[in-house]
């Protein structure tokens, strides 16, 4: 089969049941605004304007016919994972989108593939939500990079994605509830800075807290944006890890030694971002991401993959469906 396969891309619902009884005055809910324009709502403040690309499948299709994209991976939005509520609240919520997601992508199951949500600070319900999920039909899960202060090395998250490679499923790590300061507030400097950072410390936490050490190698998992700032600074880390060993030799070998432990998306809109991916982590663990439908997406998805001189036909092919077809379909 020809065309891409886009392994980040988000939806919500078109509404979904008054959750401030069981979550709280802040709780998410959809304020209409026409027949495809809504307002995400966080109680009584305004998150994010979004439209009919989020939950409606034939909108989404034609957008992917006119990139060239056969199949999207279907996330959900992270301000919904609910990390910061009990494992019981979060849980309830979890299955109410989960359901929806199935929903949103039933009219084409074939180009449209779910991954679910997790209450992921409590352990035996996240894994308990996967399961079911899986049996209704999700293909993998979306988690975020950290619950609370925890980072993806804590015992909870550890054993959960221990779980996962035993089930083979795919993990998709996602960044989100990135730092809180005045600093942050001017140029979306969050998206722009924190959310990259966010994704970088997850990954060093799998390697420097000795997470791929322990854990099942066989585990698939991809971080989005590039994996954040990850690749520009494995000198630092590496360099760090043989000078300052001490302090953060926790993990058994360098930094360098765990590159074929993990996948990054594409969506870093460069030329020059996306040969640093390819020269440090191989064309093999790369894969077309796109943020569709969010406005920092990449529009037309892949394009920086498709236009990208340096890569090789067999390279391109790789990071546009092959190792895709490979994290998705594979056990």
């Amino acid at each position: 089969m020809t065309g891409l396969i886009d392994i980040h891309t988000h939806y919500v619902p078109n509404g979904w049941p008054d959750l401030r009884a069981d979550a709280g005055p802040d709780a998410p809910w959809l304020r209409a605004e026409t027949e495809s324009e809504a307002m995400i709502m966080m109680g009584d403040k305004e998150f994010r304007r979004i439209g009919a690309d989020c939950w409606n499948a034939e909108t989404r299709l034609l957008d992917m016919d006119a990139d060239g994209v056969r199949t999207q991976v279907v996330s959900p939005t992270p301000a919904f994972f609910n990390y910061g509520r009990t494992g019981e609240q979060a849980g309830r919520i979890a299955r109410i989108f989960n359901d929806l997601a199935l929903e949103i992508v039933a009219p084409a199951p074939d180009r449209l593939i779910p991954f679910c949500q997790v209450p992921l600070q409590d352990t035996d319900a996240a894994c308990r939500e996967l399961e079911r999920c899986l049996a209704a039909g999700h293909r993998g899960v979306e988690i975020g990079n950290h619950v609370g202060d925890q980072d993806l090395d804590s015992a909870g998250v550890e054993t959960f994605l221990q779980h996962c490679a035993s089930l083979g499923v795919p993990v998709f790590v996602h960044p989100w509830d990135m730092a809180d300061s005045p600093r942050l507030d001017r140029w979306m400097a969050r998206w722009l800075t924190a959310m990259p950072a966010e994704t970088h410390l997850s990954i060093l936490a799998l390697v420097l807290g000795g997470v791929f050490d322990r854990i099942d190698a066989s585990l698939k998992i991809c971080f989005a944006h590039g994996g954040g700032s990850f690749a520009f600074w494995l000198g630092r880390m590496e360099n760090a890890w043989h000078r300052r060993n001490d302090v953060i030799g926790t993990s058994e070998f360098p930094p360098s030694h765990y590159l074929d432990r993990f996948h990054v998306d594409s969506v870093v809109f460069d030329e020059r971002a996306l040969r640093l991916l390819v020269d440090t982590l191989g064309a093999e663990r790369v894969m077309v991401g796109s943020d569709y439908p969010y406005p920092l997406g990449e529009r037309p998805v892949g394009e920086v993959v498709r236009k990208s001189g340096f890569l090789s036909e067999t390279e391109r092919q790789l990071i546009t469906s092959g190792n895709a077809e490979r994290f998705l379909f594979t056990s």
